[in-house]
């Protein structure tokens, strides 16, 4: 073929082709009208009880309230519901409806518009039992339901977000070609730091059709690579920071709960003592009292000489009872030096919000406290604990040189006995034996930590060390440990589990911990103290936290020979004389929680070892 003869068949083929590109681009150009169409529609939200339809999740609750007699933000509010109590309350009201049976009562109407005519206000539901507490409501009851997206954009554009706290609950998605890879600050290789199915549940992640599903069923975002996405997310993990700082310090509200906390003798006296009792300390200061409650500990600092006492409250109710109280107390700062005629008055300035939020306030000058006080102790002392508001406090207030108080921490772990359990109340119950009880909710107890208080003779093993934190030089992620405990018997003990002269094997159902917090001779150098929360000691509100074994395990103290050597370890044919365990303990992704696990193994007489699988505790 010559040149001219390819180049017209060339030609003539482009023009064929451009011809069909055209044809081609027409008809693009009309579907993406009507993909336009599709999307516009799909952005509307479908009211939960007829057809109409909304152009923001506000209307439609307007909507939902004044013709509906549904106010979903009033419920809210009442019920104290969650990022995931609202989502699931949606789909639980969606799913009624459709059976034409009415969420709140659950009567069964005969037709979609009977139900719409039977709507009523909303009975009263048991404290936290509602009827879309099930996880099957995580699942979207409609495909593509806008509401679920955009239902709480209102309280999470006027939130403040703790920055930090939100990059720590990020999701950070990686993808390379078709190999996926998915990495949380919580799923970094941490050894059996996630507890049971419900931490399973947040860090397995479901890949389809571009879309990232997790978090329980919840669909993060809808494009890997969309910016919206990761806008989405983010407000997520802000809505869930805030509903559960919410939560946690609406409930410090109570009256009752800081009657507990001051009426508990060995937790105040020991502040009591450590700021009173250690002059050089606290004379003259400048003192922070984190999280002040009813300013208790800033009107001990007061008492001790601050020349300024700066109590930081985050809840509205309380940092105006801290208020009222220091002024009835003559101690109040009222904004003017000159204020007061009596030495010390006027030396403490109540300051409401998260201790977070103070540096863009500028309420307090960076790096100048003197002293740093708090009660920041939760339960297993991590449990929701207010040490990371410590720790941001110590970092951007405190001088250089200067104390925080109590400035150690320490978890300890023992082996405890039957004594222990609530068996031995259940087997005699006035004559009567109800040990399947007693059984049932040791079997429970294996999946979910008690806190109680454990009586010193139950307490079987050697006390062991479990963590050390010094709270001058520790970081946040320090938080997040794993540690390798040894226990074993104690003296001799008897079968039950209980310390006796007699008696060969003794039970050991799982492991208790605690802790102490110290006020060191480093800062408190007149007078150091303790406070422990120990089951050898006065007992406190905080108790101990009970992890218990899947199955009890048999022991016996070292250098015990007359035993069964085929037999398996932990058992009565052959005891162990050591029990070792590992346990982690972190940050879970919900706020303010942690994650729990224990991997138990048992040493025979002769070196055997047997190990029992791991266990998750949810907290």
């Amino acid at each position: 073929m010559s040149m001219e003869e390819s180049n017209s068949t060339y030609m003539e083929v482009e023009e064929e082709n451009s011809d069909d590109d055209k044809d081609q681009n027409w008809d693009d150009w009309e579907n993406g009208d009507e993909e336009d169409e599709v999307e516009a529609m799909n952005s509307k939200s479908l009211c939960l009880f007829c057809d109409s339809l909304c152009d923001s999740s506000n209307a439609l609750f307007e909507h939902c309230s004044s013709t509906h007699r549904f106010d979903f933000n009033t419920l809210k509010t009442t019920l104290a519901l969650d990022f995931y109590g609202c989502f699931k309350l949606i789909n639980y009201v969606r799913s009624k409806v459709a059976e034409n049976k009415c969420w709140s009562c659950g009567i069964i109407c005969r037709s979609k518009e009977d139900l719409l005519n039977h709507l009523h206000e909303v009975v009263s539901f048991d404290n936290g039992k509602f009827p879309w507490n099930d996880d099957e409501f995580l699942m979207p009851f409609l495909n593509e339901d806008a509401l679920l997206y955009s239902f709480d954009e209102d309280d999470v554009d006027n939130m403040p977000i703790d920055k930090e706290e939100l990059i720590k609950g990020f999701v950070q998605i990686s993808i390379d070609e078709d190999d996926f890879t998915f990495e949380t600050e919580e799923n970094k290789p941490i050894a059996s730091s996630i507890s049971g199915e419900k931490s399973a549940s947040r860090t397995d992640t479901s890949f389809s059709n571009g879309i990232v599903a997790a978090e329980a069923g919840v669909s993060s975002c809808r494009n890997p690579n969309d910016q919206d996405s990761s806008l989405y997310i983010a407000k997520v993990e802000a809505n869930k920071i805030k509903d559960v700082n919410k939560s946690y310090f609406g409930g410090y509200s109570s009256y009752g709960i800081h009657r507990d906390m001051i009426s508990d003798k060995v937790r105040t006296d020991a502040y009591r003592q450590a700021i009173l009792e250690n002059p050089s300390l606290l004379k003259g200061a400048v003192v922070m009292d984190v999280g002040c409650g009813t300013g208790i500990l800033s009107l001990f600092a007061a008492q001790a000489g601050a020349s300024r006492v700066i109590a930081v409250e985050a809840s509205e109710k309380m940092a105006s009872v801290a208020a009222e109280i220091a002024k009835d107390n003559n101690l109040l700062w009222s904004g003017s030096k000159n204020e007061g005629s009596d030495q010390g008055n006027g030396v403490m300035e109540v300051v409401q919000g998260m201790v977070e939020e103070l540096k863009s306030t500028q309420k307090v000058q960076p790096h100048s406290v003197d002293v740093l006080v708090s009660e920041w102790m939760g339960y297993c002392l991590l449990y929701e604990s207010m040490l990371s508001s410590v720790l941001y406090a110590r970092d951007q207030f405190l001088k250089p040189g200067g104390a925080v108080l109590p400035d150690m921490a320490t978890m300890f772990a023992a082996g405890f006995g039957r004594g222990g359990t609530s068996i031995p109340f259940w087997e005699n119950v006035y004559g009567f034996n109800m040990s399947c009880i007693g059984e049932e909710i040791v079997k429970d107890a294996s999946r979910i930590p008690i806190v109680d208080v454990i009586d010193s003779c139950d307490v079987i093993t050697n006390s062991t060390v479990l963590q050390n934190f010094d709270l001058m030089t520790m970081k946040l992620e320090e938080m997040d440990f794993t540690a390798m405990i040894e226990l074993e018997l104690k003296g001799e003990t008897s079968a039950n589990g209980s310390t006796g002269s007699n008696l060969i094997t003794s039970w050991c159902y799982g492991v208790v911990v605690w802790f102490d917090t110290g006020f060191t001779e480093r800062f408190c150098k007149e007078k150091p103290t303790t406070l422990s929360t120990s089951p050898h000691t006065t007992s406190t509100h905080w108790s101990q936290t009970i992890l218990t074994f899947s199955e009890p395990i048999a022991m016996v103290s070292p250098g015990t020979s007359n035993v069964d050597k085929l037999a398996a370890v932990g058992t009565d044919a052959c005891p162990a004389v050591k029990i070792q365990c590992r346990i982690s303990v972190v940050r879970a992704t919900q706020h303010r929680s942690i994650d729990i696990s224990m991997e138990p193994s048992g040493i025979g007489p002769f070196g055997r070892k047997r190990n029992w699988p791991a266990q998750f505790f949810d907290t």
